[in-house]
């Protein structure tokens, strides 16, 4: 059995990190799967989803570190070829990756006790995203 829908999530871009452990739990509940899996997906080249305990000074840490793996300021063949200045946001994506894959088990998501599911949006802008939270059990 499958279940899943699409969500909207609005971002700020430069890696805005954004809950959305809420949403994803609230697909599973709807989907009435007790035990099996749930994929969380960013659509689009320059987002990725992770887990991280979402308190403030997490998320200052977290965006510093990608802006040393990767700065803003990197030089990109990508944003010399389509002069849009965001050829570091697909690199942070493409080392992150799109999505994650949780368990689930008596119908909750399996996760820690601080651990929450997230958007990192890494453009330059702000964003209006898709995130796609498939059921499956």
């Amino acid at each position: 059995m499958t279940h899943g829908r699409t969500i909207t999530v609005q971002t700020k871009g430069f890696s805005d990190i954004v809950n959305i452990t809420e949403e994803v739990q609230e697909t599973v509940t709807q989907s009435r799967i007790n035990q099996g899996i749930v994929s969380v997906t960013a659509i689009g080249s320059t987002a990725s989803i992770t887990t991280i305990e979402y308190e403030p000074a997490l998320i200052a840490d977290m965006q510093e570190l990608l802006n040393t793996i990767v700065p803003e300021t990197i030089k990109s063949r990508h944003s010399e070829t389509w002069g849009d200045d965001n050829g570091f946001s697909h690199m942070r994506a493409t080392l992150m990756g799109p999505g994650i894959t949780l368990p689930i088990e008596q119908g909750r998501l399996l996760t820690g006790t601080w651990q929450q599911v997230v958007i990192i949006d890494h453009d330059n802008r702000p964003r209006s995203r898709q995130v796609r939270i498939q059921v499956v059990g």
